[in-house]
């Protein structure tokens, strides 16, 4: 999957590539679809949810320029496979979800695989982390018409929020919101994607 799936197509940071490696995706999905946990498409999780194709994860993790040092909000945790790849960066996670039973189902994932360091909560994605201002990394895995500015207030400078712009079409475009260190917000944009809406 490393090669083919991620280096192949441009993922080079080293830090993306080592978690990507060392997290079992199989280890979140229901036990019917762990044949498939390694090809690069989203599959389901249930209440109308997925979990995004390891493509799109490595992706959003290398735009986010994650270090070990980065303080990180996953919002969408779904099945939690993204704050776990997440987690296999920095100690400094905190993901969010609207759906209580997936929440439940990702901290018993993160606790099987002994990962303790990931705070989850359930909650309104739009709001993220409202007592926290200072992350360093916002990774959003479900499509909005634009960037929730509770989410943008919560971005440190040089900080970085990656999430799936809905338009008119039938897809997304995977953005790229950065804080600048003057306190203003630039944005670029990167390729098409299909996420659930944000609920």
């Amino acid at each position: 999957m490393i090669k083919r799936q991620l280096q192949d197509r441009g993922i080079h940071d080293p830090l993306v590539l080592e978690a990507m490696r060392t997290t079992p995706r199989e280890s979140f999905l229901p036990k019917e679809l762990t044949g498939q946990a390694y090809e690069d498409r989203p599959l389901p999780i249930g209440h109308g949810q997925t979990i995004s194709q390891p493509y799109i994860v490595a992706l959003m993790l290398q735009l986010a320029q994650i270090t070990p040092e980065s303080r990180v909000l996953d919002v969408g945790t779904g099945c939690g496979y993204m704050a776990a790849v997440v987690a296999g960066i920095s100690p400094h996670v905190c993901t969010i979800e609207t759906i209580p039973e997936l929440t439940q189902a990702a901290m018993q994932h993160f606790q099987t695989l002994g990962i303790s360091h990931i705070d989850a909560r359930t909650g309104d994605a739009k709001l993220g982390w409202p007592e926290d201002k200072s992350f360093d990394a916002i990774l959003v895995s479900c499509a909005s018409h634009q960037a929730p500015e509770a989410l943008l207030r919560q971005l440190k400078p040089n900080g970085h929020l990656i999430i799936p712009i809905s338009g008119t079409h039938p897809y997304q475009t995977l953005t790229d919101y950065q804080r600048k260190p003057d306190g203003s917000l630039s944005h670029s944009n990167h390729i098409p994607v299909r996420f659930v809406p944000m609920v």
